[in-house]
């Protein structure tokens, strides 16, 4: 199974770490509103980040193993929109984040996925 990318705060991060889970005693955002932690395929990251997180400042690129997830992953299409995406049914493990990257947009305000990531989409 590919792997998939979480868009999220260093400070959010930091926190998770602390905390033991992501989106359990920090609660993250997505699933503190929705229920899930909302998570993008390499090819949607770029485009993830820049409708949402335009004007985000300290983010970073989580990168997740599926394999290691101990919540339930879904692809689903949860806006009709014709695409899926994966999501994380519960606290994501830290042990599921197999790297975690700086994800800045450039000066231009778009963003780049990272070298080398995505190959296996």
């Amino acid at each position: 199974m590919p792997r998939i990318y979480h868009l999220t705060t260093a400070h959010a991060w930091a926190a998770a770490q602390n905390g033991g889970s992501y989106g359990e005693s920090t609660r993250g955002p997505s699933l503190a509103e929705v229920g899930v932690i909302h998570c993008s395929y390499a090819h949607q990251v770029t485009r993830v980040a820049a409708a949402r997180y335009s004007d985000a400042a300290g983010l970073v690129l989580l990168v997740i193993d599926p394999d290691r997830l101990r919540a339930e992953l879904r692809d689903e299409d949860l806006d009709g929109r014709g695409e899926v995406f994966p999501h994380i049914y519960g606290p994501l493990n830290l042990d599921a984040v197999v790297e975690v990257l700086p994800f800045e947009p450039a000066e231009d305000g778009n963003f780049a996925l990272p070298a080398g990531l995505g190959a296996e989409t």
